[in-house]
């Protein structure tokens, strides 16, 4: 399963919703300064909707325009996923509320994101993953079905996948810095056998592979978080990955090799902190990259 095959290679990222399988939309903000997207996706099922990852409150009447533009009414929102409580994700709950406007409006989440969920001043129903056997259902039989990544990165964090069409969304899993950025991002078959990422045999002026694994360096906790995450996912039949920051992959090769990447990675989060000299234990980023908060 590819993802739409009309989209064209460069689109407007400032004003359109973006459709990357059936009825799922890209309703994000490309954010050219801060060199952080990210991407709130909205998941239409006949006259109802479900929004994954909402944004940050900033953010809300970009993303709200986005969700107008494909045709939905956001009364037509009966579920707010979270997959982990960082106010990029979730920062604007509160004004999706309040648009929406309806009393059986659910909030799903891990029991463990709840607990902080519960801070930005919500007032719909919170929904633990256990209460729901770890699966939602749409009025058609759809399901989205959800798999917990502890500590990649937080306690409650876990990926959504859609049974329909193969979209798993990953959360900061998969994510990228980076001011050089598209929706999509497709790997070329010596993109998977380069080791240095310095020099690109193609001659690309842009190789997304340092801002990748830069991000999971400095956002995941440890190796052993980010390993077992990647584990789970490689039993899930995934055929798009769209995570919350970074580009959307929808190619078969790219998913196997970024997942083969990423469990093999160094130096993540406290283990490359361990791992310098005591004299060294600083955390020194990417000097043309401030340090994000995610």
């Amino acid at each position: 399963m590819d993802a739409k095959k009309n989209i064209p290679a460069k689109i407007s990222l400032a004003s359109n919703a973006i459709e990357i399988a059936e009825g799922i939309y890209w309703v994000g903000f490309y954010d050219k300064l801060s060199g952080l997207h990210c991407n709130p996706y909205l998941i239409v099922d006949g006259d109802e909707a479900v929004v994954i990852d909402s944004g940050s409150r900033p953010d809300f009447p970009i993303i709200m325009m986005k969700i107008l533009q494909t045709g939905i009414a956001p009364a037509a929102i009966n579920a707010l996923i979270y997959q982990h409580y960082d106010p990029d994700l979730c920062g604007n709950v509160a004004n999706f509320e309040d648009i929406i406007d309806r009393k059986d409006l659910i909030i799903i989440s891990d029991a463990r994101n709840n607990m902080f969920i519960r801070h930005y001043s919500i007032s719909s129903n919170l929904v633990s993953l256990d209460t729901i056997d770890h699966c939602f259902m749409f009025s058609s039989g759809r399901e989205l079905m959800f798999f917990n990544t502890p500590y990649a990165h937080s306690a409650g964090s876990f990926v959504t996948f859609d049974t329909k069409t193969g979209v798993l969304f990953t959360s900061d899993l998969f994510g990228s810095f980076g001011a050089t950025w598209d929706v999509f991002q497709k790997l070329s078959p010596e993109c998977r056998k380069c080791v240095t990422y310095t020099q690109c045999p193609e001659g690309r002026t842009y190789c997304p592979l340092p801002d990748i694994l830069r991000f999971h360096e400095e956002i995941m906790p440890s190796g052993l978080a980010l390993k077992y995450a990647i584990e789970q996912i490689e039993k899930i039949p995934a055929a798009i990955l769209a995570p919350q920051h970074g580009s959307v992959f929808a190619n078969q090769d790219d998913i196997a090799f970024l997942c083969s990447m990423l469990k093999s990675l160094k130096n993540v989060g406290i283990d490359g902190v361990i791992a310098l000299p005591q004299d060294c234990q600083t955390h020194v980023s990417n000097p043309k990259m401030p340090r994000q908060v995610i």
